[in-house]
């Protein structure tokens, strides 16, 4: 078995006496869209805080790509490619779409100040060629026609679709999604679903919690339910909603 994209070893993280993620342990492979389930306070959000660095684990490990990233701060997590997208989106509503995008990418030499001063060619180009990946990726997300609006004008759908956008334009390896379709109509949230399918065609991992699960189960490759800090069951969506725990889960014993 080929080693896992992120492993999460054992770890668990606790406020006071309050076990918010209990010794977890999975895996996410390369590819694809990965669930994660379990009704509130099931320890979901906790579990990402603590992958993207912003918590620090009380024990276990976390391996992204072969290499422990428990102790890294947030931005050296996102160096290594594991990027978040917020469940409310953090836009800049008075800047255009394309420039919220272009903000997203990574390693602007314009920003450097001997780019700016001595080599402007050089960042004028790498600069146009992130307005062309920009476009292309809101090309795929149908907000094309937007591109020089300003984001505080969009719709909450489309707000939702342009922050899945500016966690592409950063390149992840693994894209961690907190309720891509939640406040949305079905038919946007399966577009969305869709659009991510795609995308995941091409290399990208997604790692995604999902109140909707009619929605996620449509298109997730696998899926863990978590209750009260733990892993309580895992599978296929299929093998999921067959089995007991998923309701003891969410309805609770018997």
């Amino acid at each position: 078995m080929e080693e896992a994209l992120l492993g999460i070893r054992e770890v668990s993280k606790h406020f006071g006496g309050v076990y918010a993620v209990n010794e977890v342990d999975l895996d996410i492979e390369e590819g694809g869209i990965w669930g994660l389930v379990g009704p509130n306070g099931s320890g979901k959000t906790t579990l990402f805080n603590t992958i993207l660095g912003l918590y620090k684990p009380d024990h276990g490990a976390i391996y992204f790509n072969g290499k422990c990233i428990s102790n890294l701060a947030p931005h050296n997590v996102y160096g290594e490619g594991v990027v978040n997208s917020f469940q409310l989106p953090r836009l800049f509503n008075r800047m255009s779409v394309l420039d919220n995008m272009l903000v997203a990418a990574r390693g602007h030499q314009g920003d450097k100040c001997l780019y700016s001063l001595f080599w402007r060619k050089s960042w004028q180009k790498q600069e146009e060629g992130l307005i062309e990946e920009a476009l292309d990726i809101l090309r795929l997300v149908d907000l094309e026609r937007w591109a020089f609006s300003f984001a505080g004008e969009l719709s909450g759908g489309q707000r939702k679709l342009l922050e899945v956008g500016r966690g592409l334009m950063a390149k992840p390896r693994l894209l961690l999604l907190d309720e891509p379709a939640a406040g949305i109509n079905p038919a946007l949230g399966k577009s969305i679903f869709q659009k991510l399918k795609d995308f995941s065609r091409n290399g990208t991992t997604f790692f995604i919690v999902e109140h909707r699960l009619e929605i996620l189960f449509e298109f997730a490759n696998w899926v863990y339910v978590m209750d009260k800090g733990r892993i309580v069951a895992q599978g296929e969506p299929h093998e999921v909603v067959d089995s007991p725990a998923f309701y003891e889960a969410y309805l609770g014993e018997g």
